[in-house]
């Protein structure tokens, strides 16, 4: 399986398995910020519409591939455009096939980024996650600090509100020694 970095073009020749992989991530139950069921076509314009971030250095995106299976999984980094916060990213959209479930790739993936960020000179990032869902498992076995909940932040695919668990891990720094809320 190869893990690779997109940019702008790279992301719009892969948009149909990136569209694919976002359908089936609502599909299964995971909140993405979409209601079930997605239509392949309104995702591919989501993905379609991530390319000028990802152009203008706003976005960046890694998707895991394998053939003849395509794409397997991505997660992405928004970076921000304000001085005073360069110094952070925010982890989004960290979403793996439910064919891949189970192959480590989830982890893989957020260690991409994680390492990545540390590379541009990012000391913190931060994510928010479903409460209860299993990426919190993944979040917090790999160091990452829970800050709080948000009750009825987001609606799941099947449109019900959940609360959401706000995260930060400073990359390079291992697993946080104190949690906070």
């Amino acid at each position: 399986m190869n893990i690779e970095s997109l940019d702008a073009a790279r992301l719009r020749e892969r948009l149909q398995g990136l569209a694919e992989l976002l359908a089936d991530t609502v599909d299964g139950g995971a909140s993405v910020g979409f209601l079930a069921p997605l239509d392949r076509a309104e995702a591919a314009v989501w993905w379609r519409e991530r390319s000028a971030a990802v152009a203008a250095g706003r976005l960046a995106v890694w998707v895991a591939h394998e053939e003849p299976a395509g794409v397997l999984g991505t997660v992405s980094l928004a970076l921000p455009d304000k001085p005073n916060s360069a110094h952070r990213a925010e982890l989004v959209k960290l979403m793996v096939h439910r064919a891949a479930h189970g192959r480590g790739l989830g982890r893989r993936l957020l260690t991409v980024a994680e390492e990545a960020a540390t590379a541009r000179g990012v000391t913190l990032l931060h994510l928010d996650t479903e409460t209860g869902s299993p990426a919190e498992r993944l979040y917090r076995s790999s160091g990452w600090t829970p800050v709080g909940a948000i009750p009825d932040y987001a609606a799941d695919p099947a449109g019900v509100l959940r609360p959401t668990t706000i995260y930060y891990k400073r990359p390079g720094a291992g697993p946080a020694s104190a949690v906070v809320g």
